[in-house]
């Protein structure tokens, strides 16, 4: 398998990686522009927009869209994140260029019909609708805000109602004169593809394209302050963040076989004592998410009203527990389930497609396999301890609490344990 790479003159990047004896392939644009770009006026333009794109273009009505990429068996979708929205498909080696046209067809000449505006607004008015009744859902999105509060990390993607029901065409505009510049998009594709091929048709489409200039971006401040939101469940949703380490960190590794210790599977940390053994929940886990500046390290459980004081009190063990006596068993086993899932959701052309778009974004290049299994392989169970003790020592803790949760404790005591 071979990663190539193009810069046309007016910064649209291009990376390809073609994967032999493969049919298909996945090929898409990575916009570096999402939720964290947005003023506070803006909140949810760029999952809006991200809808609006399949809603028709200059040269294509919105079921032309989807009847071009299914009449040859391919699929089309994409999706917004904090950092970036992405537009992709797959389909069969043949009908790459087809799937490259329809895709700079909705990111670069989407019109915006008013009326087409108005029926996607009720239909993510809807989705919004759909994440508040969703707890194990929403109250990721309470524990960012709660982390990173009156800032734009620490707002939702989707968009308070309120916004999204006021946005306008003129707005869409805005956003996309200000961000989806050739100079903030990457262009990627894995699989059955050609890189000379789809550079020769990228410098058709977006060649002639003037860059826009980097996007500002408000760096990211971990607050920590907590979130209680009382409502008569069958379940309290607790999640506790502490904050971690963003993608240019050196504990970045150190931080992701730390979390999957801790809480990645059945065998961790918190699985075995607080379901396995104690029996207080059906679910419990821990994850580390990074951002350039900032990251976070996410413990996240469903316990009944009688139990939550027994669990909170248990997660915060666990976690000071861990500087003390995290063993060289565990961290092997951590480091063998990263690499793996690694390598195991690699073997698509699609995670392929989007490991090197985000790598391009975050670093500039595209790091090789060998060099991102090193990484993991040089975290030592002396690394994990010593990284686990200053995570708690920190002091920087968030909270969110969903349900009925008279019975958690309040964040500061939380804090106090960890600091105990």
């Amino acid at each position: 398998m071979t990663i190539e790479q193009t810069t046309l003159p007016n910064g649209l990047r291009i990376v390809t990686e073609n994967m032999p004896g493969l049919a298909s392939a996945s090929i898409g644009v990575w916009v570096t522009a999402g939720g964290r770009h947005e003023r506070p006026e803006q909140n949810g333009i760029a999952h809006f927009l991200e809808h609006m794109a399949f809603k028709g273009t200059t040269r294509r009505t919105a079921l032309q869209i989807a009847e071009e990429i299914e009449d040859v068996g391919g699929y089309i979708n994409a999706y917004t994140s904090r950092d970036m929205t992405a537009y992709y498909a797959r389909v069969l080696q043949a009908d790459v260029p087809l799937a490259l046209d329809v895709i700079s067809d909705i990111v670069l000449n989407p019109i915006f019909d008013p009326r087409e505006i108005e029926v996607e607004r009720h239909v993510i008015l809807q989705e919004i609708g759909q994440a508040l009744d969703t707890p194990d859902d929403i109250i990721f999105d309470w524990l960012q805000e709660a982390a990173y509060p009156d800032q734009a990390m620490g707002r939702t993607i989707l968009g308070p109602a309120e916004r999204v029901s006021a946005f306008g065409r003129a707005d869409l505009a805005g956003f996309v004169a200000e961000h989806y510049g050739p100079d903030q998009m990457i262009l990627s594709a894995a699989g059955a593809v050609d890189h000379d091929v789809v550079v020769r048709q990228a410098e058709a489409v977006f060649g002639p394209l003037p860059p826009v200039g980097a996007s500002t971006v408000q760096k990211a401040r971990w607050m920590g302050a907590e979130r209680r939101e009382v409502k008569d469940l069958e379940q309290v949703h607790f999640a506790l963040a502490l904050e971690g380490p963003g993608y240019l960190d050196p504990d970045l590794y150190t931080a992701q076989i730390y979390s999957m210790a801790m809480g990645g599977g059945m065998s961790s940390r918190l699985f075995q004592k607080i379901r396995e053994e104690r029996g207080l929940c059906y679910s419990i886990f821990a994850q580390a998410g990074s951002y350039e500046d900032t990251g976070m390290i996410t413990v996240y459980a469903g316990t009944s009203e009688a139990e939550i004081g027994a669990l909170c009190g248990l997660t915060i063990d666990e976690l000071k527990r861990a500087a003390d006596d995290m063993s060289e068993a565990e961290v092997a086993r951590a480091r063998a389930q990263m690499k793996a899932g690694m390598l195991m959701g690699l073997e698509s052309p699609s995670s392929r497609a989007e490991r090197m778009a985000r790598n391009l974004a975050i670093y500039g290049r595209v790091p090789d396999l060998a060099e991102a299994t090193a990484r993991i392989e040089a975290v030592n169970t002396a690394m994990v301890r010593d990284y686990a003790g200053r995570l708690v020592g920190s002091g920087k803790t968030a909270l969110a609490l969903y349900g009925p949760v008279a019975g958690a404790p309040a964040l500061a005591q939380l804090r106090d344990g960890l600091a105990a």
